[in-house]
């Protein structure tokens, strides 16, 4: 093979490899920005909570307390209209003498001081947005196994070609190949410091 045919050969992988890096970059843009933006609210989730959002509201409340010993629901929803949370009940328990516990749907609960009627109201909602973006990170499905597959396989073809499109001293044999080393490096130390 002849240094015009290898010239000629360099050139049409370089090509092509700009072509497939273009299309996988396009197509894959979305995940990308799908798993940074809720990688970095997963990071944070001592602080922020991703998935959900949790508001409470204390007040007193105006109806009329249930009995301790036998309290059935009839008793409960009540309390849960004062919320516009009736349709929601779900169980109640009282964990000490003096306090009543309300669980509800979706997450949200009722807590109730039996002696003085202060009640405090933890609302749980599921952010609609972040929340199920954040979900992707715990493999919620099959279909999302093989599309996350793809992509991570992608992911791979997209690192390949871009280093296919770069020659000489800025490629993978000059500053490049310095770069992609510290790349690997840099989460290598992490998880050896981690661990």
């Amino acid at each position: 093979m002849g240094a015009l045919d290898r010239q000629t050969l360099g050139g049409r992988l370089r090509r092509w490899s700009r072509g497939l890096h273009r299309h996988l970059s396009f197509f894959f843009s979305g995940a990308v920005v799908v798993y940074a933006v809720s990688g970095i609210a997963m990071n944070h989730k001592d602080t922020f909570n991703p998935n959900y959002e949790v508001t409470r509201q204390t007040y007193r409340t105006e109806a009329a307390l249930p009995p301790r010993q036998g309290s059935t629901k009839a008793d409960i929803l009540p309390l849960l209209q004062e919320i516009g949370e009736e349709e929601h009940y779900t169980k109640h328990y009282f964990p000490d003498a003096n306090t009543l516990k309300v669980f509800l749907k979706g997450g949200s609960n009722l807590l109730v001081d039996m002696r003085s009627g202060e009640a405090v109201y933890e609302r749980v909602e599921r952010r609609p947005l972040l929340g199920t973006m954040s979900r992707l990170h715990y493999n919620p499905g099959r279909w999302w196994t093989v599309f996350a597959d793809v992509f991570a396989v992608s992911l791979l073809v997209l690192v390949a070609s871009g280093f296919a499109m770069m020659k000489g001293r800025k490629g993978l044999w000059g500053i490049g190949g310095v770069e992609l080393l510290a790349g690997i490096l840099v989460p290598l130390l992490f998880g050896l410091i981690i661990a």
